[in-house]
């Protein structure tokens, strides 16, 4: 049976208009010369600041100072609240039933993101997810390092007391969400196609399933092919 679902959430859980990807583009814009939109795709799901980081110095092996880093990352946290409050996020449909179906059926719920808590918490408030609804919220900035490693997932496992990954379903609309989960040894790695990939493009990352919502999580669940 699977006793732990950590799911991603902006693009997975929540839709917010790919405010995230215009705030970071423009921040690290701030500091040179702007990157692709392939370039910021390639690090979405990924700790902020780690993200900056890499987008600060594409294909150089020197990193830029924490002093720059931090400017950056304080740019792109106030864009992205901006964005948010003019342009709210909300819950994908099905998402608020599927994951209360989920715990009335004895799965614990998480949500991972690469996000600070500030932000994180920001988030939930607006769309009333600071309640009943969920068992865990993990942030990047709260482990060793984010997405590809498994350290987000590994802690919501501490959180929720379940010990067997063998036992927790994954699922996230990019390709590190995907990459966390492999190297967490997760049961189920589950894709989503919500957050702006398609099928051809998420599919080349290892995973179990490919599923068009994440509101579609409970049926996967309850089939014979993950229980």
């Amino acid at each position: 049976m699977i006793e732990l679902a950590a799911l991603d959430i902006a693009g997975t859980t929540l839709e917010e208009h790919g405010s995230v990807y215009e705030a970071l583009r423009t921040a690290v814009s701030g500091e040179g010369p702007a990157p692709l939109e392939e370039e910021v795709r390639r690090w979405m799901g990924a700790e902020k600041r780690e993200a900056i980081r890499a987008l600060l110095s594409p294909g150089s092996s020197q990193a830029p100072s924490s002093a720059t880093v931090d400017r950056v990352y304080d740019d792109f946290r106030e864009r992205l609240l901006d964005s948010y409050r003019r342009q709210p996020p909300r819950p994908f449909p099905g998402i608020e039933e599927a994951l209360a179906r989920l715990r009335s059926d004895g799965v614990r719920v998480a949500l991972t993101t690469g996000f600070e808590r500030e932000i994180t918490d920001f988030l939930l408030a607006s769309v009333g997810w600071d309640g009943d609804l969920l068992d865990a919220v993990v942030c990047g900035d709260e482990v060793a390092a984010g997405r590809p490693a498994p350290f987000m997932i590994f802690r919501a496992m501490e959180v929720t007391g379940v010990i067997d990954v063998a036992r927790v379903l994954v699922a996230g609309d990019t390709p590190l969400d995907l990459e966390a989960g492999s190297n967490a040894g997760a049961r189920a790695v589950v894709g989503v196609l919500t957050g702006g990939l398609d099928a051809a493009t998420l599919g080349r990352v290892a995973h179990t399933h490919l599923l068009p919502r994440a509101a579609d999580l409970p049926e996967l669940v309850i089939e014979a092919s993950i229980s």
